[in-house]
């Protein structure tokens, strides 16, 4: 055979690849959740004349969110890079993929009963996948949104009330930029997402907790379960109506309350009697001493009559200090810098006024207030200058004048800094559960322990799947979208979840998951999609039709953890 005709032979073939990567393992979860039954029963019926229906185009964005998280206008993009099989489509349906489309099915998604759908969902999942109710951890977020937003008034769209999107007390430090409040609830078993809320920008979040326990009871039928959360619950309003309803709570006393302060002030001349209730690794220093985690029943009452316990933290107390002194050394550097402009030939402050003007508010932006002092002197300097023009001489007459000058003096506040160093480590929890039922070792890991997981679940929402900003114009698509979100959310969690268990039942302690075979104690689902993420699927074609399919080759790593998620290793080879 000429060179020629061997050229031509070769390009008859044409070689199509698809990303494979994680999706089989995200679709084992979503066939176990049964979010396609759950979307096809709420959402509006099947659309003959649609190319796409909402149903699978809403599964096409949550498998986006849990994997790729790019945004609206690049879904199709991404699609066709996807093995459409394991989309839930057709080849023919991806060109049919687009923002619009997508923005249309979030449309009918803001239109159907996201309350029931929620509801039906969280409580298949707690059976399906076995999570413990006993215990909850709530927490809120800001999602920052970019735009005016001018029609996110909270006006009726379709009949169904909308979100208001407005300035409030932003927790991503962006006071500029409008928000909603992420409301979230999840399981102290595997941090699983048991419910959330969207609340208006200017929502207080002390307001939320009632309607979240209220949810939370309907959802395990009964009010006999623990709800942990921060500060924003210490309201009497909230604790009361908890207690009454037969209800447990830990949340941490704020520094507002009187409480604090009295057991502040008693320890500035009394000595506790801590008891040492855990020793643990420290959180930051591989090598460097043990965390000491110590407690003790508050020998002053809270006036409702909950059990009130003081926490220290070994750990807490290096931050404490560490923070005051970063804070002193900022404010005392600003300060000083000035101190020499006062000094200064060329200074234009004027008055007195004005230099203390200047101080407070640079004990105000460093937070540095309570632990430094300050003095202003006057100081009065003379000048001679002559009464006329010309060059001097011996019958030139000169005139003195005396012109005001401040020195500035800054001193640490002695009183407070030891006052503040005796209460370095220290916090305050609140309970009303007995400690016959919930001794101080548990009580303090149910708050210092398991409370930061719910953290980790609002980086995932804000830092992986980049909820904010949420680039869309219309407030019910938002709305949609963050459902869509919090679908997402969960998938991730109970990937990661139900790996940590398998690795806890077959007492495996540590899996060789990062880069080097660098050990791994607690992995996450991010880093399991990322060990997947490399894998495609081939199609080696001729003359438009497939002559033969390549099937990811799972290495042994892979293998072992599709046995530890009961994924089957047949769904990388089936089509």
């Amino acid at each position: 055979m000429l060179p020629s005709q061997l050229m031509s032979e070769s390009k008859a073939f044409d070689l199509v690849s698809r990303d494979v990567g994680p999706l089989p393992i995200v679709n084992h979860f979503l066939e176990r959740l049964r979010l396609s039954s759950l979307l096809t029963e709420h959402l509006p019926g099947r659309d003959p004349r649609a190319k796409v229906q909402p149903v699978e185009a809403i599964g096409v964005l949550v498998r986006n969110l849990v994997l790729s998280r790019v945004p609206l206008y690049s879904q199709a993009e991404w699609a066709h890079r996807t093995e459409p099989s394991l989309l839930g489509l057709t080849p023919e349906q991806l060109s049919f993929i687009n923002d619009d489309r997508l923005g249309r099915a979030l449309d009918r998604l803001f239109d159907a009963d996201r309350s029931v759908m929620l509801t039906e969902f969280v409580v298949h999942m707690v059976r399906e996948f076995e999570v413990e109710m006993e215990q909850f951890h709530n927490d809120s977020t800001t999602i920052t949104l970019h735009g005016e937003y001018k029609n996110a008034t909270g006006r009726p769209m379709r009949g169904k009330p909308t979100l208001v999107i407005t300035f409030g007390h932003n927790k991503d430090h962006r006071p500029d930029l409008k928000q909603l409040l992420w409301i979230l609830t999840v399981s102290a078993d595997g941090a699983v997402p048991v419910h959330f809320k969207v609340g208006d920008g200017n929502t207080e979040d002390s307001t939320t907790h009632v309607e979240t326990w209220n949810l939370l009871r309907k959802l395990v039928g009964h009010p006999r379960f623990l709800y942990v959360a921060d500060c924003k619950l210490c309201t009497r309003e909230n604790l009361r109506y908890i207690h009454s309803e037969k209800g447990w709570f830990i949340t941490v006393v704020p520094k507002s309350r009187k409480e604090d302060r009295l057991f502040r002030d008693w320890l500035q001349t009394n000595t506790p009697a801590w008891e040492e209730i855990a020793r643990k690794p420290h959180p930051r220093l591989v090598e460097g001493p043990p965390e000491i985690i110590k407690a003790i029943e508050s020998p002053i009452p809270d006036p409702d009559g909950f059990r009130l316990v003081w926490v220290f933290s070994s750990a807490k107390r290096e931050r404490d200090f560490l923070a005051r002194k970063g804070t002193v050394e900022l404010a005392w550097k600003e300060l000083e810098d000035l101190r020499l402009k006062l000094e200064g030939p060329r200074c234009r402050v004027k008055t007195r006024h004005h230099v203390a003007k200047l101080v407070e508010a640079i004990l105000e932006r460093t937070g540095a207030r309570r632990w430094l002092d300050y003095q202003i002197d006057v100081v009065q300097n003379a000048a001679f200058r002559q009464e006329k023009r010309g060059r001097s001489g011996p019958k030139t007459r000169w005139r003195r004048t005396l012109k005001a000058r401040y020195r500035l003096t800054v001193t640490p506040s002695t009183a407070n800094i030891e006052y503040d160093s005796r209460c370095d480590g220290i916090f305050p929890l609140i309970t009303n559960r007995e400690r016959s039922l919930l001794p101080l070792r548990a009580l303090v890991d149910a708050y210092k322990a398991k409370q930061p997981m719910i953290e980790k679940r609002h980086d995932l929402l804000k830092n992986v799947q980049a909820a904010a900003p949420a680039l869309l114009k219309n407030v019910g698509r938002i709305e949609a979208l963050l459902f869509v979100h919090y679908i997402a959310l969960t998938v991730s969690a109970l990937i990661e979840r139900e790996l940590r268990r398998a690795m806890s039942a077959h007492r495996i302690k540590e899996l060789p998951l990062y880069p080097e075979r660098r050990r791994c104690k607690a992995p996450t689902a991010d880093r399991v999609f990322e060990i997947f993420g490399s894998l495609q699927r081939h199609y080696l074609s001729r003359n438009g039709e497939t002559v033969q399919t390549f099937h990811p080759e799972l290495t042994a790593m892979q293998q072992r953890l599709l046995e530890l998620l009961e994924v089957p290793t047949e769904a990388y080879e089936a089509l």
